[in-house]
């Protein structure tokens, strides 16, 4: 009896892995629709995998990847310099690039597959909410057979795919940042209007003020310690001149004739804004290969001379772990989330993201005969985000965990180091530039095109 209880629940339990993505969550988020609950389930194997290459790196891993035959025996396989390489060097570095490799494979595959589907009475909708028991299979699949990839060039190649993707990320996240500021400054002051006035714009007040003395604190530490009187003219000009479009976009974003055009732009976003691109500069300048420009934070933390912590040529020597990183990803994992859960009222922002929140059927609750309240599909009469693109975001968040994992570094087989490099760099100050013209494009396009709707 008990046996055919067990095989009972068992089947119960195959058919939710097999059908919607609902059935997985109904009694953890009984009131979600069918759309978000799908977007949080492939979000949570982007983070299974990031948990994955997280523990493959951690110290001490590397004796236990080595066993995996052939995967760092004497070297790499490149034609001329076996046995030139460090395998506890990089090892960590070949496990990660393998599996965010089979992360954005899985998810390229998806978005091929859902190019435009139009709502969930599209047979492959039935793909994209379902069989989560045979997409963690093909995951793993693709990942096992990821860790057989002869070296030859694969990581050199792979390595500029990360920065392309990992530039295209920035600019998601800046965008998710803008969406998210907005509907901050949105609700608060929908608040403050109905309710305590004082006491919301306050609020509203000190946050502004908050992100901008961040951001201008992190500028003076910036001058104190990534730049040096006779050198350092890169840093010098990064920090200068995003410092000038940073007040650019304050400027504008309260000018009376932005402000009448888009009466939900204000200081908050431009401070959000401003402080994320100087997470940017700051990410940028510690990719920096000049060590007198780019001490580590050990070296600023117990005031040793950089050039005594960290000398600029240092064999071997692997920092897999360090502040930005730590922050980057702190920063991935809350755009991954709001990625999933979004539902935003700014077309323009949907524009961007190829999101439609207001095109779909209301979700609403249906109680079961077990008393259990069950999700109805609201994408019936459209999809409330573009599936293709959806997974196309999640390959680049696949990329950019790979770079940020790494530290951006790429292998120098002659001196058996992990090194960082000037193209990094320029990637990420660049897509800070980027970045902050699309938000300042956000600002004046009402103005320009006042006969077109941007609310």
């Amino acid at each position: 009896m008990g046996a055919c209880m067990a095989l009972c629940s068992l089947a119960s339990c195959a058919s939710c892995l097999c059908g919607s993505a609902p059935c997985l969550l109904c009694g953890c988020c009984p009131s979600s629709n069918n759309s978000t609950i799908t977007r949080l389930l492939f979000s949570f194997f982007l983070l299974l995998g990031t948990l994955v290459s997280v523990i493959m790196i951690l110290p001490g891993m590397e004796t236990q990847l080595r066993k995996i035959p052939g995967f760092c025996q004497g070297g790499t396989t490149i034609p001329g310099i076996e046995n030139h390489v460090n395998c506890d060097v990089i090892v960590g570095y070949k496990s990660v690039y393998r599996m965010c490799f089979a992360m954005a494979c899985f998810f390229f595959l998806f978005s091929a597959i859902m190019i435009r589907v139009k709502s969930s009475k599209d047979p492959r909708a039935a793909i994209q909410n379902g069989f989560w028991f045979f997409k963690f299979l093909i995951l793993v699949g693709i990942t096992v057979g990821a860790f057989f990839i002869p070296d030859g060039t694969f990581h050199d190649v792979w390595f500029y795919f990360g920065i392309v993707g990992s530039f295209m990320f920035i600019l998601i996240q800046l965008i998710l940042l803008i969406d998210f500021a907005h509907s901050w400054n949105e609700v608060w002051v929908r608040n403050a209007e109905e309710g305590n006035s004082k006491c919301w714009f306050s609020g509203l007040l000190f946050f502004t003020i908050l992100h901008y003395a961040l951001a201008f604190a992190a500028i003076v530490l910036f001058y104190l310690y990534y730049t040096k009187p006779d050198n350092c003219a890169e840093h010098k000009f990064f920090i200068s001149f995003n410092l000038i479009l940073c007040v650019i976009i304050s400027v504008v974003s309260i000018l009376p004739k932005v402000q009448d055009a888009s009466p939900q732009s204000g200081l908050l976003q431009s401070s959000i804004i401003t402080m994320y691109t100087m997470y940017v500069t700051w990410s940028a300048m510690t990719n920096n290969p000049n060590r007198e420009c780019n001490p580590s934070l050990l070296s600023l933390v117990s005031n040793i001379s950089t050039s005594e912590a960290m000398p600029t040529s240092s064999p071997g020597m692997v920092q897999w772990w360090d502040a930005q990183g730590i922050v980057g990803l702190v920063i991935f994992l809350f755009c991954t989330f709001y990625a999933s859960i979004r539902s935003s009222s700014n077309a323009q922002v949907n524009r961007l993201m190829q999101t439609e929140e207001g095109k779909g059927t209301v979700g609403g609750e249906e109680v079961g005969e077990d008393g259990l309240r069950r999700v109805v599909d609201n994408e019936e009469d459209g999809v409330t985000y573009n599936y293709s693109f959806f997974h196309f975001h999640l390959l680049l968040a696949s990329l950019y965990i790979m770079m940020t994992l790494t530290n951006w570094y790429k292998p120098d087989t002659n001196t058996q180091a992990m090194q960082s490099t000037m193209p990094a760099v320029w990637v990420k100050i660049s897509s800070s530039w980027l970045g902050l013209g699309l938000y300042l494009w956000t600002l004046v396009a009402p103005v320009i095109f006042s006969n077109r709707d941007f609310s």
